[in-house]
C-alpha cells in the first residue's frame, strides 16, 4: 500500500474547460460592446455567450481533439472502380463544422452588425478547433465575389449564408445550405497568379466554359463550389486571367470534373482537408469579366486574410488563457506561479500582445460593417498590415504560452503543441509575409487615401501618450523617402502595425494596459523576448485583466 502514495497527483492545475470563452475574454467583450449599437449589444453579448459557453464545454473540446487525431482521408474510387473523389472526415469534425455553420460564421453579409458578431464568434471558435475555421472562412468570403455577377449571387448567396450545415455531395439547388473552397496556387506560380496556367474555353452557353490544368493547393476539396483562377481564351479577344465558380455536384446530379490527386500531409490544420486537384474538361461558371479575375476575387482575398488575422488572435488568446490559468494553480519554489516577478513579466507580456492583437482584428471588423469610403481606405492598408503583423506574433507568442507549462507545454495531450503546430499557419495563408508587405507598399504608392486613413484613424489618440506622438511622427518621416522601400517594407509594415493598435490601445484599454504596450513597442524599451517589459510596469493588473474567468 504505500507505494500507491507515489502516484497521488498534486500540484497540477484543474483543466479549463466548462467556461465562457467569450465573457472570460475581457478585451473582446469590450470590443464588441464599443462597436455595436447599443440597441443591438444585448442581443449579440448573449449570442456570443451562448457561443463561448459551447466553445468552452468539455465535450466540444473533445471533438476538437478528436478531429486533429484522426485527419481526413482521400477515397478516389468506389468499390467498383468509379472514380468518386471523396474526403472522408471524423464525425467530430462534422459536428465541429455544424455547429460553426449554425452558429452564424458564415452569415455577416446579411445580418446588422454582422461582421463584428461574426469576428468576435470566429475568434472564440477558433480556439476549439481551428481546421473547420478554413471552410467556415471560404463560404463567407465567397459572397463579395459572388456579387460581382447578381445572377450567380441570387443563386448562391442564400446557400452560402444559410445556418444550416448539409454535408452530403448533391446538387446545390436540392441543398438547404452550402460551404465553398477555393483554388488559386499553382504549382509554377505560387503567390504568383498571374503565371497561372490553368485554360478555360468557352461553351457555346454564355459565361460558361471548360476548365483544364491543376491546382497545387485547394483549399477544403470536400466543398459544394470552388472559386478558382484560370487563364480564358475567347472569341472577343478579351481572355486572360478570370475567376470562375466550379460546382462539385452538377445540377443534373452527376459528378463534375474534379480528380482530387492527394491530400497534402501539413504541419499543422490536420483536421482540415488542403488538396491537390486536376480539371479536366471540368464545367464552369465565369464569375465577373474575362481577364478581370483578379479584381473579381481581391474581395474574396481580403476578407479571408481578416479571417487570419482573426483566426491568430484566437489562438493567441487562447494560448495566453492556458498560460495563465496553469501559473494561477501551480506552485513553484514556494509559492504561485503567477505571484513569481518574472513569469509575471513573461504572462503580462503575452498578454499585451493578445489583446492589441484582438483590439486591432475587432475593429477592422468594424469597418467592415460600416462600409464608408474612408473606412474601406483604411481596410486596404490595414488588413494587409494586420495580416502580416500579427500573424507574424501568433508563433512565438504561442511557443512562449507552451513554455510557461513547462514539460507538460510539450505534451500532447495538454493541447499546446497543437496550438504550436497550428501557430505559423496563417503567416502563410491568403499571401505570405512578403506578399502582404508589399501590397501594403502598392496602397502607399498609388492609393493616398488610405495612407489619409489610416492617420485619421490613428489621430484620434493624439496627444494620449507621448510615446505614440513620437511613434507616428518617427513613421512619417520614414514614410516621406520611398526610395528603395521594397527592400525595408516588412519594418515599415511592421510600424505601421504598432501605432495602430498602439492608437487603439490608448483610445479603448485600460491604462495600464496602454502604457505597458507604448513603453515596451512603441518607447524603444522592449527587449527580443518575451518577459522584457520595463521596470514599474503594473504586471498583476495586465495578467489579471488576461486570465479566464467569466
Amino acid at each position: 500500500m504505500a507505494g500507491t502514495s507515489t502516484h497521488t497527483v498534486t500540484n497540477q492545475p484543474p483543466p479549463l474547460v466548462d467556461y465562457d470563452l467569450f465573457t472570460a475574454d475581457r478585451a473582446l467583450c469590450e470590443a464588441v460592446e464599443r462597436h455595436t449599437d447599443p440597441g443591438l449589444v444585448d442581443e449579440v453579448r448573449e449570442e456570443l455567450s451562448g457561443l463561448g459557453r459551447t466553445s468552452g464545454s468539455a465535450q466540444v473540446q473533445e471533438w476538437g481533439v478528436l478531429a486533429n487525431e484522426n485527419p481526413p482521408r482521400l477515397r478516389t474510387h468506389d468499390r467498383y472502380g468509379h472514380r468518386v473523389d471523396e474526403v472522408e472526415f471524423h464525425p467530430a469534425w462534422h459536428r465541429l463544422l455544424g455547429k460553426g455553420v449554425s452558429a452564424g460564421l458564415t452569415t455577416a453579409w446579411v445580418r446588422p452588425a454582422g461582421h463584428v458578431r461574426r469576428a468576435a464568434g470566429f475568434l472564440i471558435w477558433s480556439q476549439v478547433e481551428a481546421g473547420n475555421g478554413c471552410p467556415l472562412s471560404m463560404t463567407h468570403a465567397a459572397v463579395p465575389a459572388l456579387r460581382t455577377d447578381p445572377e450567380l449571387a441570387a443563386e448562391w448567396e442564400p446557400r452560402l449564408t444559410s445556418t444550416i450545415y448539409d454535408r452530403e455531395l448533391r446538387p446545390a439547388h436540392l441543398k438547404a445550405g452550402a460551404v465553398f473552397g477555393m483554388g488559386m496556387t499553382e504549382k509554377q506560380g505560387g503567390s504568383d497568379v498571374r503565371a497561372n496556367t490553368t485554360a478555360a474555353t468557352p461553351l457555346a452557353e454564355a459565361g460558361t466554359y471548360t476548365l483544364t490544368g491543376h491546382k497545387w493547393f485547394c483549399s477544403a476539396p470536400m466543398s459544394d463550389g470552388f472559386l478558382v483562377l484560370a487563364q480564358a481564351s475567347s472569341a472577343t479577344g478579351a481572355g486572360g486571367l478570370t475567376c470562375f465558380l466550379v460546382p462539385r455536384v452538377l445540377p443534373d446530379g452527376t459528378r463534375n470534373v474534379f480528380l482530387i490527386q492527394r491530400l497534402k500531409d501539413k504541419l499543422g490544420n490536420r483536421s482540415n482537408a488542403s488538396g491537390e486537384v486536376e480539371f479536366d474538361g471540368t464545367w464552369a461558371r465565369r464569375v465577373g469579366e474575362e481577364g478581370r479575375g483578379v479584381r473579381t476575387i481581391i474581395e474574396m482575398v481580403a476578407a479571408t486574410r481578416l479571417d487570419c488575422v482573426l483566426g491568430s488572435a484566437g489562438l493567441m488568446r487562447q494560448a495566453v488563457a492556458q498560460a495563465v490559468h496553469h501559473c494561477t494553480h501551480r506552485e513553484a519554489f514556494g509559492g504561485k506561479l503567477i505571484d513569481k516577478p518574472l513569469m509575471r513579466n513573461v504572462l503580462a507580456d503575452l498578454a499585451l500582445e493578445s489583446e492589441a492583437a484582438t483590439a486591432l482584428a475587432m475593429r477592422l471588423a468594424a469597418a467592415c460593417d460600416d462600409g464608408s469610403d474612408r473606412e474601406r481606405a483604411l481596410l486596404r492598408l490595414a488588413v494587409p498590415a494586420a495580416k502580416y503583423w500579427v500573424t507574424k506574433r501568433c508563433a512565438p507568442l504561442v511557443v512562449e504560452a507552451a513554455e510557461c507549462l513547462g514539460g507538460n507545454g510539450y505534451v500532447e495531450e495538454w493541447g499546446m503543441p497543437r496550438l504550436v503546430r497550428e501557430s505559423p499557419l496563417n503567416s502563410v495563408w491568403e499571401g505570405a509575409g512578403n506578399v502582404q508587405a508589399l501590397d501594403v507598399v502598392r496602397a502607399l504608392q498609388r492609393e493616398p487615401e488610405a495612407l489619409d486613413a489610416w492617420l485619421i484613424e490613428v489621430g484620434r489618440a493624439r496627444g494620449a501618450d507621448h510615446r505614440l506622438d513620437a511613434a507616428v511622427k518617427n513613421l512619417l518621416s520614414e514614410l516621406g523617402e520611398l526610395e528603395g522601400v521594397e527592400g525595408r517594407a516588412r519594418r515599415l509594415v511592421e510600424r505601421l502595425a504598432l501605432v495602430l493598435q498602439g492608437s487603439l490601445l490608448v483610445r479603448f484599454a485600460p491604462p495600464e494596459v496602454a502604457d505597458a504596450f507604448c513603453a515596451s513597442r512603441l518607447g524603444g524599451d522592449w527587449g527580443s523576448a518575451f518577459g522584457t517589459l520595463p521596470y514599474g510596469t503594473n504586471l498583476a493588473s495586465v495578467v489579471e485583466r488576461a486570465r479566464p474567468v467569466s
